[in-house]
């Protein structure tokens, strides 16, 4: 069971940001009520920057004001999710989810209106809440819309008999995916098995025959019950007029009526487990697996926080004691633990990986030993600090973003209250050793679990989960913290950012980029680039390259990977450090604070690794282990094989890429002294960049990274490889995956051409139109909305900058007795864009989502400390964005639909497809 279902797959596609704010339209109201007879909205409470207001018809509005980004987030959630639905109807909160996209009188194309503001927006469904949110450029005229359209779906969605049709379809097909995955198959076993009556036990994406049979009046009367404002809580936050918004909120929401109906009591709870249960699942697969599941209590409980930190305790790598008990004596390939914060009693699931030829028992055992270990030997002060550390330095790193305080706030609102937000962040920080010790003794008991075996005692161990308090007594007067520091109001416009933006070389050729500015919470973020080696000294050292990366944090001289790892903790650093065959990178997320230690700690970690042999023996195993699971999913095979089709290298070149048993046999043959060899050969700052992006002393920073790197010479030289075009003929596969469910698709083409071309442009705007934007390109429409044949289709088109290569490729998910169907959709699709081309009004609209998008994206810290040292490479600035926007405003339809025709070539286009197809024959044959 995957934590929440969301809307739609998303594609991150790559380039030039950009940003322009759409024509201003009008907007009106849900209902006919005018404004000058509602109510003025009550103000119910404010907690650190966010304050809670409440309309007249009965729905909560959290405000929460951050000039610090240029983007606003709205996000409605409704307090209905799985939890609700009743027998026949698993599946309906989540199915409903799908079809509040579909519409209303007033909004008839929802996915077209996201696409032209430029939003970034998705809806999700789990167990208590259903939310749908899109952040975007923060715009009044934005707003407006925003507010509009959440307000008129909330009352006036169509939930018509033919979308249910044809997404119906697309939901099984998700359903579908779902099945490939043994992980997601065992989860939902487990939980089916741990819970007797209460639906936590029950997918959130339904029984396929629910899915497949759900009627539609049911469903219409599903949302007529509980899309309403008096269940419902709207967030705003982001760069917003308060006073002025709220008006709009009561403005939009104030005339939709308050519902006479009453919502009905859920009362449905389990009882106290009486008995260990099992659960076995046989099917296809190539890595076996081990979990536990143990009822705790609901996440407004004092008992929770503890919890939680219990689960850090037990989880956490690689100082958790679950992955010193498998991992480290090689029982398990990878191991952790989780706690699920619910509205009613939930759960804490533990899972080990385990290789095929291991001894699946002998992990249970282990893991089950674990548990039971705690009893006697209860957690320490020091292993309770750092769980403690960890939780803590995510939830402050998320308080730092408005964005993602206001879609967090979803998950608290499910539980009870959104305060419980920061009410469980501060138990947390209360918690000791022997809260911890206290509700391990009451939960982990051996009667309280389920596993995939059982074991009869006499005498049982029971444990009471105790219910929900009242959470409206226990936050009334609640008050919070001091508001953390506030950013300024930054423009994400290409000008300004390259105004502020400072560049510098240090004595060793290392190139810096930093662009300091007043962030929320302090927060910075910075990414750091080692480019090393040449085509001839690479060879034969891709698998060597990318340990030699991937160790890097797993120990220096004088700390340990559990000591790196408490340390980052206490800064409040999130550090990612790996390496492939011609480079290293490091990207950082923290506070100013702590920046200029966090850059100490890494400089360490990249200077003085010791490479330790376990930490190697462990990696290696994970790394097979990750392997071994790919090998009969649908996406990595076909993947793999296309990769292996267009990109035909030498064996011996650092760009090949191997099959499944090439790459495990050079994981078995590698050495640690290959490893050792290719760091002291290769790694160094010569040809290194760097950007920082966010609320740090320049001058202080740029002598400190001078410090720490400027005297760091690479060894060798750097000379970049030479991308080639392969001269290969068209490929047209299938490939077998036996017992798999959904099937992938996947056409891919390459063409000469870099994004200086006078077609880059027209073809990026025109990829957007086929296969980009939200649910709303040609694609999408056909291929999802019309036909229901995947859940998740797209494409992606990119040039080179450096190397005249472009690519353009496509890709879908889908049943495997649609293959035929989806393959004819697809290339009827293409064909119409060659020979109709798109209208006048399409690439207006495209225009103005695809440019805001781009704003969006410049909004973000990390993305901008991504492309700014990007830009060092090479050797361009933010002009180069801004000359690219001016392109995409001027483009014609005769230019794109120009460049389109001349550029799409189907016959040239690859096309692999990974399925078990042969099932699904058989099936047809025996009919």
């Amino acid at each position: 069971m995957k934590k929440r279902y969301a809307l739609f797959l998303w594609v991150g596609l790559s380039g030039a940001v950009y940003a322009q704010q759409t024509a201003s339209v009008t907007t009106t109201p849900a209902t006919t009520t005018q404004q000058k007879e509602l109510p003025s909205p009550k103000k119910i409470t404010s907690v650190e920057g966010i304050t809670e207001y409440q309309l007249d018809n009965g729905l909560r509005v959290l405000l929460f004001p951050d000039d610090s980004k240029q983007t606003i987030t709205v996000n409605v959630t409704y307090l209905v999710g799985s939890k609700h639905e009743n027998y026949g109807e698993t599946g309906m909160a989540h199915l409903l989810e799908h079809l509040v996209f579909k519409g209303t009188p007033k909004h008839p194309n929802i996915p077209q209106e996201l696409t032209e503001r430029g939003a970034r927006p998705n809806g999700t469904t789990w167990t208590d809440r259903t939310n749908y949110f899109e952040t975007f450029n923060a715009t009044e005229d934005n707003l407006r819309w925003a507010l509009d359209l959440e307000s008129d779906r909330m009352v006036n969605s169509f939930i018509a008999k033919e979308d249910l049709e044809s997404e119906m379809t697309v939901v099984r097909n998700e359903f579908e995916s779902g099945e490939n995955s043994p992980f997601r198959v065992l989860m939902q076993r487990t939980m089916s098995a741990a819970y007797d009556w209460h639906n936590y036990g029950k997918s959130t994406i339904g029984a396929r025959a629910d899915i497949e049979n759900v009627d539609i009046d049911r469903l219409q009367a599903f949302y007529k019950k509980y899309y309403q404002p008096d269940n419902a809580v709207l967030v705003v936050a982001g760069k917003f007029d308060e006073e002025k918004t709220l008006a709009m909120v009561n403005e939009f929401f104030g005339p939709i009526p308050r519902p006479e109906r009453e919502l009905p009591k859920m009362y449905t709870f389990d009882p106290v487990k009486d008995g260990e249960r099992t659960v076995t699942v046989r099917r296809v697969g190539d890595v076996q697996l081990v979990m536990a599941a143990y009822h705790i209590p609901p996440g407004s409980h004092e008992d929770y926080a503890p919890v939680q930190v219990l689960s850090r305790v037990l989880g956490t790598n690689p100082s958790g004691r679950l992955y010193k008990a498998l991992v480290d004596t090689k029982k398990a390939t990878s191991a952790s633990s989780s706690s699920y914060e619910w509205k009613d009693p939930g759960l804490l699931m533990a899972f080990a990986q385990v290789l095929k030829e291991k001894d699946l028992d002998e992990a249970k055992e282990a893991m089950l030993g674990t548990f039971e270990d705690l009893m006697t030997n209860p957690p320490t002060e020091d292993e309770v600090e750092k769980a403690k550390n960890e939780i803590l330095k995510q939830t402050e790193l998320m308080f730092n973003s408005s964005e993602r305080v206001g879609l967090s706030l979803s998950e608290a609102i499910g539980t009870g209250d959104w305060r419980l937000l920061f009410l469980n962040r501060d138990r947390v920080e209360e918690v000791t050793a022997e809260d911890v010790k206290r509700v391990a003794e009451k939960y982990l008991v051996p009667d309280n679990r389920t596993i995939g075996m059982f074991i009869p005692t006499q005498t049982p161990l029971r444990a009471e989960i105790p219910s929900a308090p009242n959470v409206a007594e226990l936050v009334k007067d609640y008050k919070g913290r001091e508001l953390v520091a506030a950013g300024e109001n930054f423009d994400p416009s290409p000008s300004n950012i390259e105004s502020r933006t400072v560049r510098t070389t240090l004595a060793n050729g290392m190139e810096l980029a930093l662009l300091p500015k007043k962030t929320r919470g302090e927060s910075v973020e910075a990414r750091m680039v080692f480019r090393f080696g040449e085509l001839e000294s690479l060879k034969d050292k891709s698998t060597a390259a990318s340990f030699a990366g991937s160790l890097l944090n797993k120990g220096t001289s004088t700390m340990s990977r559990e000591e790196i790892k408490s340390k980052l903790d206490k800064l409040k650093a999130n550090v990612y450090i790996g390496g492939s065959s011609t480079s290293a990178v490091v990207n950082i997320s923290t506070t100013k604070p702590n920046l200029p230690e966090v850059m100490k700690l890494v400089a360490e970690m990249l200077q003085d690794p010791i490479f330790p042999e376990d930490e190697f023996e462990k990696a290696k195993a994970e790394r097979i282990s990750g392997i071994e699971s790919q090998r009969s999913e649908p996406q990595a095979v076909a993947f793999n094989r296309m990769q292996r089709h267009t990109s035909p290298y030498e064996k011996s070149d650092p760009r090949y890429v191997g099959t499944f048993d090439e790459s495990v046999e050079d994981i078995n043959s590698l050495t640690l002294d290959q490893v050792k060899e290719f760091y002291k050969n290769f790694y160094g700052g010569s040809d290194a960049t760097m950007a920082v992006v966010g609320d740090f002393d320049k001058d202080e920073i740029e002598s400190i990274t001078q410090e720490l790197f400027g005297e760091w010479k690479s060894p060798g030289k750097y000379t970049r490889m030479e991308s080639r075009m392969a001269d290969v003929k068209p490929l047209r596969e299938n490939l077998e995956t036996p017992d798999k469910a959904n099937a992938f698709f996947v056409s891919t083409y390459q063409f000469e051409m870099d994004d200086s071309h006078e077609d880059y442009a027209a073809l990026v705007l025109g990829n957007y139109m086929l296969g980009g934007g939200f649910l709303n390109s040609r694609l999408a429409t056909r291929i999802r909305q019309k036909e229901g044949l995947s859940y998740g289709v797209g494409s992606n088109f990119s040039a080179g900058t450096l190397d005249p290569i472009a690519n353009f490729m496509a890709y879908a998910i889908y049943a495997p007795e649609n293959a035929d169907k989806l393959e004819a959709a697809y290339f009827e699709e293409i064909q119409k864009v060659i020979t109709e081309g798109f209208s006048e009004e399409e690439i207006k609209a495209a225009k103005s989502g695809w440019l805001q998008s781009r704003t969006v994206s410049r909004a973000q810290d990390a993305y901008l400390s991504s492309a700014l040292n990007n830009y060092l490479y090479l050797n361009r600035n933010m002009e180069w964005d801004a000359q690219l926007e001016e392109k995409i405003e001027g483009l014609t339809v005769d230019d794109i639909n120009g460049a389109m025709k001349r550029h799409l070539k189907p016959d040239a286009m690859h096309v692999i497809k990974a399925g078990d197809f042969a099932k699904t024959k058989q099936t047809a044959e025996n009919l």
